[in-house]
């Protein structure tokens, strides 16, 4: 399994952050379990935000050289 970029990693810690602080304003709870679902909703949500981050292309290998000239070997002239 390939390891998660830096921009996932952004992307998905800032979604936890600022759903949880928006999704607590908005509902203003106060009670335990009712934070409690916040915060797993907000986890989740940042899981998929960081899952849906376009991983980077693997650059594509260079072509490889052509085969340097035999200097043992001499032109043919006609």
């Amino acid at each position: 399994m390939p390891r998660p970029t830096v921009a996932q990693l952004l992307y998905g810690s800032c979604t936890v952050v600022v759903s949880t602080l928006a999704m607590l304003l908005l509902s203003q709870t106060s009670s335990g379990p009712g934070i409690a679902v916040i915060a797993v909703a907000a986890l989740a949500l940042g899981l998929l935000v960081a899952l849906t981050v376009p991983a980077p292309k693997p650059s594509p290998r260079p072509a490889a050289a052509a085969p340097a000239p035999d200097p043992e070997r001499e032109p043919v002239s006609r």
